[in-house]
């Protein structure tokens, strides 16, 4: 895997103003892609941060037109023959797990793009801010892989079956979507942002109550446009009900010819573009994450994306990064190339349990254990280095 370019300490900036701590995300011309080196930083600062009694409230927030648009597929593909992208998965998703049960209060202003990993960062927030310029999607099975970073435990609690619908189509929420989907607490114009910030630097408090009256006071109801996807819940529910890939798509075909679903059919034609092995494997995560706990789901979704990067049962996440962000000729070749194609067995192949030592280490509840399980804690690092010496050996 290629090394990041230089001033990798910049990529995430770090504030500590009295009692606030700020953390901004700052690789604008990569619209702050989630790199290695991110995954670090903001990991590091987070667990220092709830360590220290000074620190009551936690800023996060992007730089340029984007929040984050999710992992940075460059690197994977980069690291696609040697498995070095383990590391930064697993650093990843155990963060994920601790954003999720921070302990301090967080706030995230999210302008711009948010995607997949990206809004891992956001959603589970105890106040997550949008705008009329924020953008929500989960695009992650249209290039072949699934929709990961804790969303299948998100998405599958999403009202009705939107959940699936998001994760299949890669469909675009708005920040007023958001918000009324529950992916968001509070729609604030963009133009009150940096005002709201000052105001929560000079509130100086961790203080839940006082932090949701200060974001009230900037705040603005809103309900879904008349034309959004929220309001066509009853055909979604109805679609997005059936149990395989195939029959949410007959199923999409059949409504569509009806008066007032024209919006069907941009979406109809993503899916059928999208990577067969990753439709499949999504619904069935976003499926099983109903049952779940947050502590499965993130397992779960690590077997899935080392899995995935592997080519267990298919190569189709490079081919998509390939066609999306390599070549950009948006023209990928999926292996297989249908639906049909693809078993219920050969999914089967990446759900499969691994080895309790190598599974994603969830830390045991209590404060002892908090901080536990990280990747140096893990049973990796010595694998990962005999097979560097395999290697290297003549």
């Amino acid at each position: 895997m290629a090394p990041e370019a230089a001033n990798q300490e910049e990529v995430v900036l770090a504030q500590e103003v009295s009692h606030v701590r700020v953390l901004t995300l700052n690789r604008p011309r990569q619209l702050n892609v989630i790199s290695s080196r991110v995954v670090s930083l903001v990991a590091g600062f987070l667990e220092k941060w709830e360590r220290d009694e000074d620190a009551k409230l936690v800023i996060i927030k992007g730089v340029g037109r984007a929040f984050s648009a999710g992992g940075d597929l460059k690197m994977f593909y980069e690291g696609r023959l040697d498995d070095s992208c383990l590391e930064v998965v697993y650093r990843m998703y155990w963060l994920c797990n601790h954003i999720h049960s921070y302990k301090k209060t967080q706030v995230s202003l999210v302008q711009g793009i948010v995607m997949g990993g990206g809004a891992a960062f956001t959603v589970p927030s105890k106040f997550s801010v949008v705008t009329e310029k924020t953008m929500f999607a989960v695009p992650e099975a249209s290039i072949g892989f699934h929709t990961d970073c804790s969303f299948s435990y998100i998405l599958s609690r999403l009202p009705g079956h939107l959940g699936e619908f998001l994760a299949l189509t890669g469909a675009r929420l708005s920040g007023n979507e958001m918000v009324s989907a529950g992916l968001a607490t509070h729609f604030v114009p963009s133009e009150k942002l940096n005002e709201l910030e000052e105001h929560l630097l000079n509130l100086n408090t961790g203080d839940e109550d006082k932090v949701r009256t200060t974001i009230e006071e900037f705040k603005v109801d809103v309900q879904p446009d008349e034309d959004s996807v929220l309001n066509k819940l009853s055909v979604i529910n109805k679609c997005f009900a059936k149990e395989t890939v195939e029959e949410i798509i007959s199923s999409l075909e059949a409504e569509a010819g009806s008066e007032g679903n024209g919006w069907i059919t941009p979406l109809l034609k993503g899916m059928k573009r999208s990577a067969p092995t990753g439709l499949k494997i999504t619904l069935r995560s976003v499926r099983e994450g109903r049952k779940q706990t947050l502590a499965e789901c993130m397992k779960k979704e690590f077997r899935l994306t080392m899995n995935i990067l592997r080519s267990v049962i298919s190569g189709d996440v490079y081919e998509g990064i390939r066609a999306l962000t390599i070549d950009k000729d948006n023209a990928p070749k999926w292996n297989p190339p249908t639906l049909e194609e693809v078993s219920s067995e050969k999914v089967d192949l990446v759900f499969l349990p691994f080895k309790d030592e190598l599974e994603l280490n969830i830390p045991a509840e209590g404060d002892a254990f908090r901080w536990t399980g990280k990747y140096e804690d893990s049973v990796y690092p010595e694998l990962q280095s005999k097979r560097r010496q395999v290697e290297a050996a003549p």
